[in-house]
């Protein structure tokens, strides 16, 4: 099961969760208000999930990918974008501004 941790913490133990990922083979789930984010893995679990063919996913995968896929998009908290120093943004390819 996927350790989870509201975004505010996270970010006050950013260096910790990392540990927690790549030592100890935890998967950490960032949540804000309770919803799923995003997923923290490692670089070996991202690229084995990467390269694995599809057929049945393991009930503790499926968990966390339920979890993570009922989200969907999510707007930006209004002035997120300037408070992290974002500079991109991602539009749908239908899209026209």
């Amino acid at each position: 099961m996927a350790y989870e941790i509201p975004v505010t913490q996270a970010r006050a133990e950013l260096a910790e969760l990392i540990n927690r990922v790549v030592y100890g083979g935890e998967r950490v789930v960032v949540t804000r208000h309770g919803k799923p984010l995003v997923a923290l893995v490692s670089a070996a679990d991202l690229e084995r999930l990467e390269s694995e063919k599809p057929g049945p996913v393991p009930a503790e995968e499926e968990q966390v990918i339920s979890s993570v896929s009922s989200l969907g998009s999510v707007a930006s908290a209004s002035g997120e974008r300037g408070r992290f120093g974002l500079t991109a943004e991602h539009h749908r390819p239908d899209r026209r501004d």
